[in-house]
């Protein structure tokens, strides 16, 4: 399958490591960047081509698939012109700058027919999977609570580079840009709550437009409750946990490893202690879970299904943020975040 890259940014690093690893599976075609200085900085192999223009991308019938990995702000514009010309497309998150533009985007692929998947790649752990299966499997039993701590650091430096933490580029602070895996993780392991109330903020330690810490509380349609805690004002960052409490049983999920512990005896472990990115470092993880995720894109399209972490299902990650920063905005709790019929 010969597929295309449009963005050569710090964020391509792992997509293009997964790209070599999926040889020969996947070939690429074109490289699409912003300048050619960039794109003359690159190492490829032999026969990639590169361009400044999408048009010779789009104007290239060989190419079954594109992967968007420009700033969050150019995906719409994009995605639209990549599914006009028939290829399947893999985004880097989040989908789009505003709830509106991401559901755009998703209906826009349904209807040109291809395929959207977006790299929200914490799903695609040894130790997540692992968790879903036994979450969905019942033998937990009932959801009782539920929390998620996304306690990263990033230095002024980070957000000085031109957009970074802007609502005009990426459509938000720590909630679009960091926490944004770990909350899609959580709603995958638990559903969508039916109410949030939060407070969001930017604290002392940065000078940027959007949020840098959020605190929220979640109801969920069955009377569990939980919490969210996301910032990245937390030196020298920490790794994100997920914590969950069933009628049969407790699970928590950490640096890449899962801990639960059933009321029949039993004791679960699985993954391994895997960085994320939580520090100053923000490339400091390894690029299995992209791969996977990449893998999978391939084989939706080849089997016709839909991709594991479809464009569609990534709306309610986008809902749950929508509905966060409104709460915190009016100071009321949003209630019906389920996606309208």
């Amino acid at each position: 399958m010969r597929v295309a890259v449009v963005g050569a940014g710090l964020a391509s690093a792992p997509h293009f490591r997964s790209l070599q690893d999926l040889q020969p599976e996947l070939e690429v075609a074109w490289v699409i960047g912003r300048s050619a200085e960039r794109l003359a900085a690159l190492t490829l192999l032999a026969g990639v081509r590169t361009s400044t223009h999408l048009e010779d991308l789009l104007d290239d019938p060989t190419v079954q698939a594109v992967l968007v990995l420009t700033p969050p702000n150019t995906h719409l514009d994009i995605v639209r012109r990549v599914a006009g010309a028939g290829k399947h497309v893999l985004v880097e998150k989040p989908l789009e700058v505003s709830l509106d533009k991401a559901r755009q985007m998703v209906e826009i692929c349904e209807h040109s027919g291809v395929k959207l998947a977006v790299m929200l790649q914490h799903r695609m752990r040894d130790a997540a999977r692992a968790l879903m299966q036994l979450v969905h499997s019942g033998d937990m039993g009932n959801l009782v609570g539920a929390s998620a701590s996304i306690r990263w650091w990033r230095p002024q430096s980070y957000y000085d580079e031109p957009g970074r933490g802007t609502l005009a580029r990426d459509g938000g602070g720590v909630l679009m840009t960091q926490a944004i895996h770990t909350l899609d993780l959580l709603l995958c392991l638990t559903g969508m709550p039916d109410q949030v109330s939060a407070m969001a903020g930017t604290s002392a330690l940065h000078r940027m437009e959007c949020e840098d810490t959020v605190a929220a509380a979640l109801h969920y349609p069955n009377g569990a409750i939980g919490s969210i805690d996301a910032t990245t004002a937390a030196y020298p960052g920490f790794p994100e946990r997920i914590s969950l409490q069933f009628t049969r049983g407790s699970a928590t999920l950490e640096a890449g490893e899962l801990h639960a512990e059933l009321l029949d005896g039993r004791k679960i472990h699985a993954g391994q202690k895997q960085a994320s990115g939580s520090g100053a470092n923000m490339m400091a993880f390894d690029h299995h879970a992209h791969r996977a995720v990449l893998q999978d894109f391939v084989a939706a399209i080849r089997n016709g299904c839909e991709p594991a972490v479809s464009g569609r299902s990534a709306l309610q990650v986008h809902r749950l943020i929508a509905a966060m920063m409104r709460s915190a905005g009016s100071g009321a709790a949003i209630s019906n975040l389920a996606e309208p019929q």
